[in-house]
């Protein structure tokens, strides 16, 4: 713990260390703390900024990460929503701030990503310690079984409730920091550590089938089945752990399916989001609200009806269609694919898809388990939420994938000749500074 609290910097390269540190720590909870600290982290920043820095805010990787505000910005010019569109622009500006603060700050983020994603895993693993107290509590209190735990009074987004959380947006989270918490398992620390890792990725695990969010659970499925064994093992390996992997996810499945009101939120609610509308439901299946939206989309494909536009157009259609669950409400596209075409056409989608693309490209370039389960994550629960049409999905969105980004690896060997050149010298100084301490 005194690693993650101490560390040996200048001082201004310290204050940004603690504020990254607590930015990370800030995101499970109220959006008004995260916000409070980007903006004294962008003042911290903006005070300490040299010259020559101003450079480094032009390039491709900046560009690419604050493209999704710049598609917003540029479907603002033809939409008929104005006041809607300055809106998203304050949602998004995340997406703008984030890689230019990163692009002018002199904190070593490659230097310190261990200890922020140990310190992230801590902070959501004693958020999900919370939220089980609060549950037992709120169970004693009314003198009910244990096992009500359980049931759907406890699960999903009642489970995040007390943290007035998203369950999807917070399972976002708790994926990260599981992940992470893994690839610690195969590194060689000592037994007491390996376990104290091993009972927090539990408790990380626990609260992710609490929160029954189907598509984050699918996400962590390939991880744990394809992408850890591809990042951390060969040949023959390799295929064990894959095998043991799905035997071990297919018991587990099996287990929770055995709990009638997670079958019935894995099973039943999916077979209901896949179907047609029908008369006299008292809720709208997802497919059938992606019938409105495509009718919505087929109107501009190309252009989008830009920024703004989605809420009140969406707000409209639901009404003539018949589907007065949806429309009182005020439910949104739910997938940020069909978000950007509704919006901003084919050319939008299209930034948004080549931004993707470069995230994957990085994180498989490097082998980044904890990149890729990221890059998974967005791809993946884009289809089936709007992460962008939310704050915890920008801030989650533009914070870590500028962190991943920026944290690159060296490259190449003149890198690496650099880094035990920088190593060689770094021992030097501390052993010079002992000799002279006696």
């Amino acid at each position: 713990m005194k690693q993650l609290l101490l560390i040996n910097d200048n001082n201004a390269n310290k204050v940004s260390y603690y504020h990254m540190m607590l930015l990370m720590a800030s995101l499970p909870f109220d959006r008004f703390y995260s916000h409070i600290i980007l903006i004294s982290f962008i003042a911290h920043t903006l005070i300490h900024v040299q010259k020559e820095k101003l450079k480094a805010v032009f390039t491709i990787k900046t560009a690419v990460l604050q493209s999704a505000f710049f598609v917003t910005l540029i479907a603002t010019v033809y939409t008929e929503y104005r006041p809607e569109a300055f809106n998203e622009w304050t949602l998004r500006l995340p997406v703008l701030l984030f890689p230019l603060v990163f692009s002018l700050n002199d904190l070593d983020i490659k230097k310190y990503r261990a200890n922020f994603l140990l310190a992230f895993a801590f902070v959501c693993t004693a958020t999900i310690v919370y939220l089980y107290a609060d549950a037992i509590v709120t169970i004693n209190h009314y003198h009910l079984p244990l096992k009500t735990i359980l049931s759907p009074a406890f699960t999903n987004h009642n489970f995040s409730e007390p943290i007035d959380m998203h369950a999807t947006f917070f399972s976002f989270q708790l994926v990260i920091a599981l992940v992470y918490l893994l690839t610690l398992l195969f590194k060689p620390v000592s037994p007491l550590i390996k376990v104290f890792y091993s009972v927090c990725s539990f408790i990380l695990l626990a609260g992710l089938i609490q929160l029954s969010s189907k598509s984050i659970l699918a996400v962590l499925f390939i991880i744990i089945n394809l992408i850890l064994p591809y990042c951390l093992f060969k040949g023959k390996s390799r295929i064990k752990f894959i095998l043991a992997g799905f035997t071990l996810s297919a018991l587990a499945f099996v287990m929770v399916l055995s709990v009638s009101s997670f079958r019935t939120r894995y099973i039943t609610s999916l077979k209901d989001d896949l179907s047609v509308a029908k008369p006299g439901e008292s809720t709208d299946p997802r497919l059938a609200r992606w019938h409105v939206v495509f009718n919505l989309i087929k109107q501009k494909p190309l252009m989008g009806h830009g920024s703004g536009s989605e809420d009140a157009l969406l707000h409209d259609a639901f009404f003539k269609a018949k589907m007065y669950s949806s429309f009182l409400a005020g439910l949104n596209s739910h997938s940020q694919y069909l978000s950007f075409l509704m919006k901003s056409g084919v050319w939008g989608l299209l930034v948004y898809l080549l931004t993707l693309g470069y995230g994957f490209r990085a994180a498989f370039r490097r082998k980044d388990l904890v990149f890729i389960s990221f890059m998974l994550v967005i791809a993946v629960v884009s289809l089936s939420e709007n992460v962008l049409n939310a704050d915890k999905g920008v801030m989650f969105y533009s914070l870590f994938f500028t962190f991943f980004l920026f944290s690159d690896t060296l490259k190449g060997t003149t890198a690496m000749v650099e880094n035990k050149k920088s190593e060689y010298l770094d021992a030097l100084a501390t052993n010079s500074l002992a000799v002279t301490s006696y």
